[in-house]
């Protein structure tokens, strides 16, 4: 009896997904428009400040269903691969293009979430999750897709 129970109680215990608050107050603050790419990119001297909060952010909002670490186990899309199908474009301003489309599917999904046949398949982040949060993850998924290269 005492065996079921405790498998029960562990099952109870992750309840619904609550989206966490990140502290951001160290990166450069984007402001109330929301950015239409990524503005701590490999280029930004925020980056590797970007990449320690976007790790932190990502692994207490998002691992419980993309993974640890962004390693997928098949419940959610491996974000590792979220933009794959750019990286392999040749010509510049194509890959240019899809990299700016990718990034507008990606803050809409998290801001927005994802709701289908009244089934939320992901929780909307808008409100939780500030902009610099938003963009950090977007950083850290980055790296952890160039580490698989």
């Amino acid at each position: 009896m005492a065996l079921a129970w405790g498998f029960s109680s562990a099952a109870l215990a992750h309840g619904d997904m609550v989206p966490q608050a990140v502290d951001t107050s160290s990166l450069p603050q984007l402001g109330a428009k929301w950015l239409e790419s990524n503005p701590y990119d490999k280029a930004s001297p925020a980056r590797g400040e970007a990449l320690r909060i976007g790790s932190s952010a990502y692994n207490q909002n998002c691992a419980r269903c993309h993974g640890l670490e962004a390693l997928s186990g098949g419940i959610a899309p491996d974000l590792r691969k979220f933009d794959d199908d750019c990286t392999s474009l040749a010509d510049a301003a194509k890959k240019a293009a899809c990299f700016k489309e990718m990034d507008d599917y990606y803050a809409g999904t998290v801001r927005r979430g994802r709701t289908r046949d009244g089934r939320v398949y992901m929780p909307p982040f808008e409100g939780t999750l500030t902009q610099e949060a938003i963009w950090a993850i977007r950083s850290y998924l980055e790296d952890r897709r160039d580490k698989t290269k």
